[in-house]
């Protein structure tokens, strides 16, 4: 008789642009996983005590997140969960292309893979050194604060770190292939599922790569674009099930 056993992958959180470690305490409180096998992550450029932090470049990003990997332990035989919130999709990306194999399955959060030759800002002035976070009012243009309360609306904008302008022009250069075979979550939030899908098949560019996956699931999560803290307990169940692993 075969037995059948789950367990759960290790999991790296990693928050979007404006965003560090802090931004999943939330989700965190409400992950019923082993803790030592879980962490969030501030991406380098979004620690507010890097007096350098103006300067770091995708590169740095991408050599960070390898890292947190190596410490969990990813192996081909043991690969990690990670998942990946808004802007946080060009180092993940290209930790994809490069790592496919330490990747049991990408969680992309109101987000998604972006295409080779993509840049988040490609032309953001050269002499700016860094994106600070928006006023309210123009963030609200640029993406759903629905369900955010006023007390986390100011919690955000008073420990949002701005974002370093080298992450925002340098273009992702990915040659992979293996990259598309990954398992896929899409928790939309913003947009729903059902839409992201028809605007990936009619070639949009920000939803293109979809296309090319090979293993999607396409989960609905109605809110605005930072569900960590919006629904951070249904957030932490999609989570809990994507890290899922069984043999």
């Amino acid at each position: 008789m075969t037995t059948t056993t789950t367990t759960s992958s290790p999991i790296i959180l990693i928050a979007g642009h404006w965003l560090g470690a802090w931004a999943w305490e939330d989700v965190l409180d409400h992950l019923a996983t082993d803790r030592s096998r879980t962490v969030a992550m501030t991406l380098p450029g979004l620690d507010a005590d890097d007096p350098e932090r103006a300067t770091r470049t995708l590169e740095d990003q991408v050599a960070a997140v390898l890292d947190v990997l190596a410490r969990l332990g990813a192996s081909a035989e043991e690969p990690a969960t990670i998942v990946a919130h808004s802007g946080a999709n060009g180092p993940v990306s290209l930790v994809l292309d490069r790592r496919p194999e330490l990747v049991h399955r990408v969680v992309w959060v109101d987000s998604g893979p972006v295409a080779t030759g993509s840049a988040f800002a490609p032309d953001l002035p050269e002499g700016l050194e860094e994106l600070p976070l928006p006023s309210l009012d123009l963030l609200a243009q640029q993406a759903s604060l629905d369900g955010l309360s006023a007390e986390v609306l100011e919690r955000f904008r008073a420990r949002a770190v701005p974002e370093p302008g080298p992450v925002l022009r340098q273009p992702v250069v990915l040659t992979n292939d293996a990259r598309r075979s990954v398992e896929t979550t899409l928790v939309c939030c913003s947009i729903p599922g059902a839409q992201v899908l028809e605007l990936a098949r009619d070639g949009h560019a920000m939803f293109a790569e979809v296309t090319t996956l090979e293993h999607l699931d396409v989960v609905d999560l109605p809110t605005g674009h930072w569900p960590m803290w919006s629904r951070p307990r249904d957030l932490a169940e999609v989570i809990r099930s994507a890290a899922a692993r069984t043999s």
